[in-house]
């Protein structure tokens, strides 16, 4: 197992190499000029000048990338050019306020996706499973700002139940039961989609397993439904259900942009908008880079869960080492 986690954790360097640089060149070849942000459209070309040259924007391009990627593998991911503060002091904050969004929405995903999963599979092509898989899909399908202001309008305009924008009430305590409050309606947001992926997913694994002989076997036997579910059929249907689960959570820890954006709620996708507005390269490339390590954190832990899972991953690397 080892092994396997190193083998992995070496092929995430070039991994991160390229996303490095995709990051860089995204930022910098983006229309627009920053100076004439900060300056003022009506600024003179030498006053932009020196801005240039004062945030090193006159070199060329690989100089500048290697001085940025050496500053970055020291922690320093630059100041802000909007905010005059330390890209970290933006960015980390913000990135936990995402992780708490994601992790609860990731969770309410997964438990809404296996019951119903389990529940479909456990029915194939009856109308309960066509029931249930016609709202996955539909929710699969939505797009989650029609989506979010639909649950604005339902559940804070028009019923008066919770909260629809920030993560605390200005004036409150802002203790931990104020930010659930305010977290229920972003979270029932970003699970939907996830939450019918992870149904679909887990339906179409469990018919896999359900298939094959041994399962006919333990029916043959006389053993209850919900014991082959559980005992049998669940565990080697887990690796592609982990799989798709841990691309789900980074694809949440990135941040989704539309939710962030609708409940204001202060994450990194928010603060990522607000740079793309600015024009704040330095905030840019310092989230983008939070987010791209984030996925690829995610899905080195999913690799090695299924590793666990997986006996034949497990028997190549024993024959490997030997």
């Amino acid at each position: 197992m080892l092994r396997f986690i190193t083998g992995r954790l070496v092929l995430t360097i070039p991994v991160l190499f390229g996303v490095s640089v995709i990051v860089f060149l995204l930022a910098h070849l983006a229309p627009g000029d920053v100076t004439t942000i900060l300056a003022g459209p009506f600024a003179t070309e030498a006053v932009k000048e020196k801005l240039r040259i004062s945030f090193g924007l006159d070199q060329a391009l690989p100089i500048q990338y290697a001085k940025w990627l050496g500053h970055i593998l020291q922690g320093d991911f630059g100041a802000s050019i909007a905010n005059r503060r330390d890209v970290v002091e933006l960015v980390f904050p913000k990135f936990l306020n995402t992780a708490i969004l994601a992790l609860s929405s990731a969770l309410l995903a997964y438990i809404i996706g296996f019951f119903a999963g389990i529940f479909s599979a456990a029915r194939p092509y009856s109308f309960p499973d066509r029931i249930v898989m016609s709202v996955t899909l539909m929710l699969g399908n939505a797009p989650p700002y029609w989506l979010g202001l639909l649950i604005v309008l339902l559940f804070s305009l028009s019923w008066r139940l919770l909260p629809a924008t920030g993560m605390t009430n200005i004036m409150g305590d802002g203790g931990a039961w104020d930010v659930f409050l305010h977290l229920i309606l972003p979270m029932l947001t970003t699970a939907a989609a996830p939450a019918s992926i992870v149904a679909r997913m887990v339906r179409a694994s469990m018919l896999e397993v359900l298939s094959h002989n041994y399962i006919r076997v333990a029916r043959a036997k006389g053993i209850r439904r919900s014991v082959i579910l559980r005992r049998h059929a669940l565990r080697n249907a887990l690796p592609p259900i982990v799989t798709i689960c841990g691309l789900q959570l980074g694809y949440l820890l990135g941040g989704v942009l539309f939710v962030e954006v609708i409940f204001a709620w202060p994450g990194i996708g928010n603060q990522l908008w607000q740079a793309i507005q600015a024009r704040d390269i330095p905030t840019i490339q310092g989230a983008t880079l939070v987010i791209a390590l984030a996925f690829v954190g995610v899905n080195l832990a999913v690799d090695v869960i299924n590793a666990y899972l997986d006996p034949k991953i497990r028997a190549s690397e024993r024959a490997g080492a030997s």
